[in-house]
């Protein structure tokens, strides 16, 4: 029985990070991880290899329909093997990449399956049935979580497919129906339909990516019809028939009405995740999840002594990037440093193209509390550097307090946001006025004055056109 000062369940973005931080500070530490690889779905079956796939897939609609237009002739042909190996290669390095900073900072990995077994011990059982219990003085919980199921469709991996099995798909589908238009299915949508598949999305609100500024949402969804992808909004699928060929989708409208019969070469499922947390013991050390399954944490501590959660099996939005800054100040608290976690100042990004990226309130939320703000944007068609490369589409919106001038928000659609909403971040959590980004010194010619030029714009003095 091995004992240690704390013994991470789950190597994914939480649990890797925190087994590192944990070895940093001079902590026996050890992550229990049953994949065959470290790093979770996140860079096994998640952001990694569906950021591969769209900026393959990405080169190839760019090569396909938009390099004429540059004066470089070429007709591209799709490799779909070497477009999944890519993927695989990339994917492997960076595991093997998390392996090494392990050993550089004497984590052990603890290869099975993970089980709390009582106060300070956690059993791990390996691919050969055998179990072991080892001892620490703290655990973190960093399991994160799987596709949520949804009634009437069930998941084969072949014909019905979740986001794992979206990832590799053996052919380009002739046509593929996505259920869920939120982030995951938009993108892997987005993915298929580059490279030549029919594209519907159904959805069962009247709008697509609720959570994201409205405006924005109208904007990036008539985007992505004009890309071919179509939408069948406040519709409830009710079903799903598998068979060799293909599948049968039933659906019908929210607000009740005449089902209809939906027919793809693939379904892909993808409503949004749930927290893993099955077989994990907790009831061992009596906590108790609530009725959504997320372990309720203060400060990263559950109720029970010892034991901590981070990451996607506790409450707020389920992203790599937050997993990671918790997994630090999960640590640094533990080791009696002061850990800190800025909740309301986690990014978010939808990496299609355009990409979409925002921080902070939205408009709608702003409203609703009542406060009074201002509103500074600027469009992408009115930015060199987009104009130049052909990638005008988009806009970039700042939100400031309209007394304080505060920024409050930022909600950017258009060519590369995914790089520019860090500066946003920076800037919130200093406190930062419109004024201090409008009057920060951008490069030219580059995107990020299109953020620059919307800052400025809230107290309307924007100089560009």
């Amino acid at each position: 029985m091995a004992q240690y000062d704390v013994i991470i369940i789950g190597g994914g973005p939480g649990g890797y990070n925190a087994a590192i931080r944990a070895g940093q500070l001079g902590l026996k530490a050890a992550c229990v991880e049953k994949g065959v690889t470290l790093g979770g779905t996140c860079l096994n079956v998640g952001c990694m290899p569906s950021k591969a796939l769209l900026h393959a897939s990405e080169m190839y609609d760019a090569a396909a329909n938009h390099f004429a237009e540059l004066g470089i002739e070429v007709k591209p042909k799709l490799n779909l093997v070497q477009m999944m190996a890519q993927k695989a290669t990339s994917v492997a390095q960076l595991t093997k990449g998390i392996e090494f900073l392990f050993k550089k900072n004497k984590v052990d990995w603890i290869k099975g399956a993970g089980r709390i077994a009582g106060p300070g011990k956690v059993e791990v059982t390996g691919a050969d049935g055998k179990s072991e219990t080892h001892e620490a003085r703290n655990i973190v919980i960093a399991t994160g979580s799987e596709p949520s199921p949804l009634a009437g469709v069930e998941v084969d991996q072949k014909r019905i497919v979740d986001s794992t099995g979206a990832l590799s798909l053996p052919e380009v589908p002739k046509s593929l129906l996505v259920i869920g238009a939120g982030i995951i299915g938009l993108e892997l949508g987005s993915v298929w339909r580059r490279l030549g598949a029919q594209v519907t999305v159904v959805e069962f609100l009247d709008r697509i990516t609720p959570g994201m500024d409205a405006e924005v949402a109208k904007t990036f969804q008539r985007s992505l019809t004009k890309q071919g992808i179509v939408f069948k909004l406040s519709s409830k699928v009710t079903g799903a028939k598998a068979s060799k060929t293909g599948v049968k989708l039933t659906v019908e409208p929210v607000a009740g009405g005449a089902a209809e019969t939906l027919e793809a070469d693939y379904v892909l499922l993808a409503i949004g995740r749930r927290p893993y947390t099955e077989g994990l013991g907790l009831d061992t050390v009596g906590i108790t999840p609530d009725k959504r399954g997320f372990i309720e944490t203060d400060h990263w501590k559950t109720s029970a002594p010892g034991v901590w959660a981070i990451g996607d099996v506790t409450l707020g939005p389920m992203l790599a990037h937050k997993a990671e800054d918790e997994a630090v100040a999960c640590i640094e608290t533990l080791a009696g440093k002061a850990g800190h976690v800025s909740y309301g100042l986690i990014p978010s990004v939808v990496y299609t193209s355009p990409e979409v990226a925002w921080v902070g309130k939205t408009e709608e939320e702003l409203k609703a509390e009542g406060r009074a703000y201002k509103v500074g944007k600027f469009p992408f068609t009115a930015n060199s550097r987009a104009k130049i490369n052909h990638e005008t589409e988009g806009f970039a919106k700042v939100l400031a307090d309209a007394v304080t001038d505060e920024v409050l928000g930022a909600h950017l659609i258009g060519p590369s946001v995914s790089e520019m909403i860090g500066e946003v971040c920076v800037a919130m959590e200093f406190r930062a006025a419109s004024e201090d980004i409008g009057r920060t010194c951008h490069p030219h010619p580059t995107r990020s004055e299109a953020l620059k030029q919307a800052a400025m714009g809230v107290e309307g003095w924007t100089t560009q056109a």
